[in-house]
């Protein structure tokens, strides 16, 4: 995690490694295909002339998602230039992806300056989120090939602005928080047990006035709650329910985050096949969202209650596991007939919903690397939003588009509930395979209970399945492996819930 300054030096005279700066591509029907050069209008003429020349030299269009490197040039004392496309007409998003883009191409740069489009504090939390996610390396099991920048110095007008200067402080509890989800995601699962997964949310708690529950297999067992329980007992390694809690003393509200936490999975003896377990470390990305945005709401000091609440089991296949047509009580007595063992984390969950709902919060979000469905249906960048409250639906899609975070709505048809029966319980683990995204989220409806009125309690379900692990090329502010998708999603609404 950097560190993120504010300064008014000049963009000439900035001493650092590399200077970034923006190219938006030429406007249309201009006499000129040249990029136009954003940031560093204080450069003579001819320094910026010289930079949109080297800029064609390279073949940089000012497109979104471009990051060019070039040597300095005369007119100013960096000898690095980072040229990082924004696309016509940039928004927020469009400068954190830039941003983070062009930190992430200068890794091995230890302190940088960031010269783009971006003085009020808006745009400034953009910039700065984008900077801090940029810089972004997990080294647990081998040093970083380039070391991630250090230092990011913004380049801006009025830097003791008390608005600006909360902007980027903000900034970096997000980027912080991200990064603790990342870590957690990326660690290997031999080192990622469930007992382990629970004494990192111990850590996490530290200084924060975050309090901790952490109910381990008896506690689970003195209390019902045969989904987590059923899930983890085909692993040596035993499962926990953590629970995470920021309870200022005039909290405006409470709101409940339920994280799907299996710590690793094989599928259990419905196993996947080998490939389809490659990835499968990144299973508990929705407990480690979760986590991480407690965190970061306590950091913020919110005055809204947040309970997070952390599933968290090892689906394994053993001697021990439960079998295809095993019957499972969950937490509060709904019984399940397990049809496939690969369907494990709306078990994990609905003993979590029904805990969470308990409490009597105004809202649930649960969030979870749930179906391969939601992959088909949405691909690797946009996670699906369902609910059973359409205002409560729209408030989660508001703050993950304040966040920069892609989500988007899904219907839960009611048509779908009836292929959830089962012949020998209360239902069944799947139901049709089309739809499989809408189904599971059905599923986990039956779990979420009523308020004191008698009326469901506001609940908004996000399968961030593809979102949450990058196997291919990197791309903005978003590094391979975990992403930490759904963290600024959470705290944008805790925000907001408090407001």
């Amino acid at each position: 995690m950097p560190r993120l300054l504010l300064s008014s030096k000049s963009v000439k005279s900035v001493s650092v490694d590399a200077l970034v700066l923006g190219l938006s591509p030429a406007p249309r029907g201009a006499k000129s295909t040249a990029p136009v050069l954003l940031g560093g209008e204080d450069l003579p003429r001819q320094t910026r002339s010289a930079l949109v020349e080297a800029a064609v030299a390279v073949g940089a269009t000012g497109a979104a998602g471009g990051v060019h490197l070039v040597p300095g040039v005369a007119g100013i004392s960096t000898s690095l230039v980072a040229l990082t496309g924004v696309g016509a007409d940039p928004d927020h998003e469009a400068l954190r992806r830039a941003a983070g883009a062009a930190v992430r191409a200068l890794a091995g740069k230890r302190r940088v300056a960031v010269a783009l489009p971006a003085q009020d504090a808006g745009t400034v939390a953009a910039v700065a989120e984008g900077a801090g996610l940029g810089a972004y390396a997990f080294t647990r099991y081998r040093a970083a090939t380039r070391e991630p920048v250090a230092e990011v110095t913004l380049l801006v007008a009025k830097p003791r602005d008390k608005a600006l200067r909360a902007a980027v402080e903000r900034a970096a509890v997000l980027a912080s928080a991200v990064s603790t989800a990342r870590d957690l995601v990326n660690t290997a699962p031999a080192d990622l047990a469930p007992a382990d997964l629970a004494e990192a949310a111990v850590r996490a708690a530290e200084g924060t006035g975050l309090t901790v529950r952490v109910l381990d297999e008896q506690a689970l067992a003195a209390g019902g709650y045969g989904g987590i329980l059923g899930v983890g007992q085909g692993s040596s390694r035993p499962p926990r329910l953590v629970v995470v809690e920021h309870a200022p003393a005039r909290a405006r509200g409470h709101l409940a985050f339920v994280g799907k936490g299996i710590t690793f999975d094989s599928g259990g003896l419905s196993i996947k096949p080998a490939a389809g377990m490659e990835t499968m470390k990144s299973d508990m990305s929705g407990a480690a969202a979760v986590l991480a945005a407690v965190r970061a709401v306590a950091e913020l000091n919110l005055p809204v209650k947040v309970t997070g609440w952390l599933a968290v089991a090892e689906n394994m296949p053993s001697g021990t596991a439960i079998r295809p047509s095993d019957v499972l009580t969950m937490f509060g007595g709904t019984t399940v007939e397990v049809l496939n063992t690969d369907a494990e984390g709306r078990l994990v969950l609905g003993d979590a919903l029904v805990a969470a709902s308990a409490e009597q919060p105004d809202a649930i979000v649960d969030v979870a690397t749930l179906t391969g469905a939601q992959v088909v249906a949405l691909g690797n960048r946009v996670s699906g939003v369902m609910g059973n409250d359409d205002d409560f639906r729209s408030a989660v899609l508001t703050a993950a588009e304040r966040a920069g975070e892609s989500f988007w709505p899904m219907p839960m048809p009611d048509e779908l509930r009836p292929t959830l029966d089962s012949p020998v319980a209360d239902l069944a683990n799947i139901g049709d395979r089309a739809g499989g995204m809408l189904v599971a989220a059905v599923f986990l409806r039956e779990f979420v209970g009523d308020s004191a009125a008698g009326s469901p309690i506001p609940w908004a379900h996000l399968d961030i399945a593809g979102p949450a692990f990058v196997t291919g090329e990197p791309w903005g502010y978003t590094h391979r492996g975990g992403t930490g998708v759904a963290v600024r999603t959470l705290v944008a609404l805790a925000e907001d819930h408090a407001g």
